[in-house]
């Protein structure tokens, strides 16, 4: 089991790794789910939750698990029990939880420890790169009854996600494709749009952020269907997610099939889109012709 220095920040993240390590020690000891629900006077359907990482931990059940399991070392179960308390641990989002949806809690946590972010946007500009008041300006077109203050608290952590590039140690690397289309719509209108174009020339300078930009003239190509992310980890208990988000809820794809799927689209798009080292003259010619 990692320590608590090797795991990641994102309380979903930590309970997954948490859960694999619990379904590892059960299927070494030869027990079944049953068997270790009853442990615990739980249900099977449970003990799956826990090993999914779909759930917080009582620490009394992974304690009696982990005994049940095998695991003798005092000190290997109270390191295990510590991490147990810190995925207990409300998320840095927490706060802003009443102005976000439930479903988005378990993106910002696997987004917190991820190592690598690759995405393709096809209207916007990918939310880790975007300005203030860009963000202020999309979030303002479905602003209908919602209040003010929920708004500014959604535009805080917009902002506050910007952090995973730039934190002191490991900090995530960014791959981003954007249509060209995305760099022409005005959110906000021409000041606004020629700032955050500024921004993101800009972005192309740090080390850690490679942005690709599909011209209009490539045509048709493979990911015309919709804007996704791709998130990678470094821990070897979490395997990759591509996530898709639609106008009530996310989506979440984890099996090999769909992943391979994904990278292979990823990968085309890179190779149809203009190289990196180009990205800041595609910027800047549209910022004389359109926003200057």
């Amino acid at each position: 089991m990692a320590s608590k220095e090797d795991t990641p920040t994102g309380p979903t993240a930590l309970r997954m790794i948490i859960g694999g390590q619990l379904r590892r020690l059960r299927e070494g000891a030869n027990i079944t789910r049953g068997e270790a629900a009853y442990e615990i006077r739980g249900s099977e359907s449970k003990i799956s939750r826990m090993e999914l990482g779909r759930v917080s931990f009582r620490l009394r059940d992974v304690e009696d698990l982990m005994v049940m399991y095998g695991v003798t070392d005092e000190v290997e179960v109270e390191r295990v029990l510590e991490l147990c308390r810190e995925a207990n641990r409300p998320s840095w989002w927490h706060r802003y939880g009443e102005a976000l949806p439930d479903w988005f809690s378990t993106y910002l946590d696997m987004e917190t420890a991820a190592s690598t972010i690759r995405t393709y946007e096809v209207q916007l500009v990918p939310g880790l790169l975007q300005s203030r008041d860009y963000a202020r300006s999309l979030l303002m077109l479905g602003y209908g009854h919602t209040p003010l203050q929920e708004i500014d608290y959604r535009i805080d952590v917009r902002i506050a996600r910007q952090k995973v590039l730039d934190r002191e140690h490991d900090p995530a690397t960014l791959w981003t494709v954007i249509d060209e289309a995305a760099l022409h719509r005005p959110f906000g209108g021409r000041g606004v749009m020629r700032d955050q174009l500024n921004s993101l020339a800009e972005a192309c300078d740090r080390p850690n952020v490679r942005i690709q930009i599909v011209p209009f003239s490539s045509g048709a190509h493979s990911g015309a269907g919709a804007p996704f992310t791709w998130l990678r980890f470094a821990y070897p208990e979490l395997k990759d997610v591509i996530y898709m988000e639609h106008l009530t809820g996310g989506l979440y794809l984890d099996r090999d099939a769909d992943v391979d799927a994904y990278q292979a689209a990823m990968e085309h798009l890179c190779v149809q889109a203009a190289q990196p080292r180009e990205t800041q003259d595609i910027i800047g010619r549209i910022i004389r012709d359109h926003y200057s």
